[in-house]
């Protein structure tokens, strides 16, 4: 979906400043929403790509002016809500009510073994790659309403294939709950200058685009 949390390429937002020795968390609330995420992400309720659309489609003026965590909270909200694990009322004052549905938990001997968990997205391949290193190649013009990891800065962009990273899981199709889809991947080489315009500085960037985003030229 095209909205405020695809930032690649827009001005204007201010400059990147690090922070020195910066903590892993600033307060303890952050340790908690992130302890929630991976507590109720390992219940399999949703999985990753759908994870990703809930934060996309959060308000724009919320994603805005919202911290790291605060918009890691903001979703696991709505994950909650859509998927009937919560109440609105619930949320609000803080005490449950009724029962609930029975999920899985994370006991706390897996918790370790969880978090080293990368849960691989790769996948056997069903037939050829359609694409292979040195291809020329343009991205689609592709302007969906759902969830899409084909950056809105490289759509419809001249490009090369530089590697291929073998099938891997669609997010596309996944965070609809369409099933896995699972397509070639490749890291594809853009000029900087196509992406950006004469005015840029770079070299060249390179992203990982799906088959189906792209065309051959």
């Amino acid at each position: 979906m095209n909205t405020v949390h695809d930032m690649g390429g827009l001005q204007n937002f201010g400059a990147v400043l690090p922070e020195p020795n910066e903590p892993v968390f600033h307060h303890e609330w952050e340790a908690r929403v992130l302890a929630m995420n991976l507590a109720l992400g390992a219940t399999k309720q949703w999985n990753i790509d759908q994870s990703r659309a809930a934060l996309e489609s959060l308000p724009p003026a919320q994603y805005l002016a919202s911290t790291y965590y605060e918009k890691w909270f903001a979703r696991l909200q709505k994950l909650l809500l859509e998927r009937g694990l919560v109440q609105a009322d619930e949320l609000r004052d803080g005490r449950a009510r009724g029962a609930g549905r029975k999920i899985g938990l994370l006991a706390a001997e897996r918790v370790a073994a969880a978090l080293a968990n990368r849960r691989a997205s790769r996948r056997e391949p069903t037939a050829p790659a359609r694409f292979a290193i040195g291809d020329r190649v343009r991205t689609r013009k592709l302007h969906p309403r759902t969830h899409t990891r084909l950056p809105l800065y490289c759509r419809d962009k001249p490009g090369t294939v530089a590697m291929l990273h073998g099938v891997h899981v669609y997010p596309d199709t996944n965070a609809l709950g369409a099933g896995e889809s699972p397509q070639w991947l490749y890291s594809v080489r853009f000029e900087a200058p196509d992406l950006w315009g004469a005015d840029t500085t770079a070299g060249a960037i390179y992203v990982d685009c799906f088959e189906p985003y792209l065309e051959p030229r």
